[in-house]
């Protein structure tokens, strides 16, 4: 892997990690067209990264990483369990979805589901909760069962956490800092999964390819989750809807 190789994955990581686009279905049609091998080197790169957009959610939020804010965190917990359980137990069986086919067709249902959830579900008037201090517990739980949905590639976390969000009455804004503060707890477990898993492939990774990555991916991170909050203060998810039907299409034309 070069540096320039670390740069476009990086910014692909910081741009679509928190956006309802799939970060693990760029990051692999990335490697594909950059041809970067999948192996030892590329699995430490790709828990830098991961690690330095989590970073990207604390710096964002950190007034809300104190004892006062308990009652969020539990909520946000409860929100992590469904997919921490299901993806521990069917951890294989994940692993053997990982193809480009089914990132594609998953790109379309999801974008069409935005589409319709913006068409049909979404009554201004409903959506009154735009704070997400007070989410309910039920809601967050359903927005964690939604969230299972992640698990297959090509969903993307952020896509199934905010359509979770949205269709129980959180605002387009609520939505998306859930799914924001939902990731850090999400990404922490699978990050840290890695570095236990993989810490060998560290020594054979190159330090300063590595440290590029992570900087890049925390600055791209940072800017994405602010002005992603700023683009719903007068947008809606149809055109991240258009985009992941058309994506979808691509990698189907181009990947058969």
């Amino acid at each position: 892997m070069t540096i320039f190789d670390s740069i476009i994955l990086g910014i692909i990581e910081g741009i679509t990690e928190f956006l309802p686009i799939s970060s693990t279905g760029h990051l692999i049609v990335a490697s594909e067209l950059l041809g970067v091998d999948q192996n030892s080197v590329t699995n430490a790169f790709h828990v830098i990264i991961q690690f330095a957009a989590i970073f990207a959610v604390f710096f964002n939020y950190k007034d809300k990483f104190t004892i006062k804010h308990i009652d969020l965190w539990v909520k946000v917990f409860l929100a992590f369990l469904p997919i921490a359980i299901v993806g521990f137990i069917f951890s294989t069986q994940i692993k053997e979805l990982f193809n480009i086919q089914i990132v594609a067709i998953m790109f379309i249902i999801g974008g069409v589901i935005f589409l319709i959830v913006e068409k049909f579900f979404i009554k201004e008037d409903k959506y009154t909760l735009d704070n997400v201090e007070n989410i309910t517990l039920k809601q967050s739980m359903i927005i964690g069962f939604a969230q299972v949905f992640a698990l297959i590639p090509g969903t993307s976390r952020a896509g199934s956490t905010i359509i979770g969000a949205l269709l129980v009455g959180l605002s387009r804004k609520a939505s998306a800092e859930f799914s924001f503060l939902l990731a850090f707890p999400v990404m922490s477990a699978v990050t840290f999964y890695d570095l236990f898993k993989h810490y060998h492939e560290f020594s054979n990774a190159n330090l300063i390819t590595l440290t590029v990555g992570f900087i890049v991916s925390f600055i791209v991170a940072y800017l994405t989750i602010k002005l992603f909050l700023k683009f719903l203060e007068n947008f809606t998810f149809v055109a991240f809807g258009i985009y992941r039907i058309v994506f979808g299409v691509v990698l189907l034309i181009m990947f058969n």
